[in-house]
C-alpha cells in the first residue's frame, strides 16, 4: 500500500469537517513547496546573473595599484 493510499484511507475516516482541515493543510503544504521552489529559481537566476555580469572582469585592467588599497591614518 502506498502512502497515499493509506492517507486516503485515514482521510476517508474522517468526519466531513476535519476531511476539509486535511484539505486545507495539504494546499498550505503545495504553496509552501511552491513558495520555496521560486525562491530557489530566483537564487539560481541571481547567481547566474551576477555570473554573467562579471564575465571578463578579471581580464580588464585595473586602475588601482595595491598602494591605492593601503589605509593612511
Amino acid at each position: 500500500m502506498t502512502v497515499s493510499q493509506k492517507i486516503a484511507d485515514h482521510v476517508r475516516d474522517l468526519p466531513k469537517q476535519e476531511q476539509m482541515e486535511v484539505l486545507d493543510f495539504i494546499e498550505y503544504l503545495r504553496t509552501k513547496a511552491r513558495s520555496r521552489r521560486s525562491k530557489d529559481e530566483d537564487k539560481n537566476w541571481s547567481a547566474l546573473s551576477l555570473k554573467n555580469a562579471m564575465r571578463g572582469m578579471e581580464e580588464e585592467p585595473s586602475g588601482y595599484s595595491k598602494e591605492d588599497l593601503k589605509e593612511i591614518f
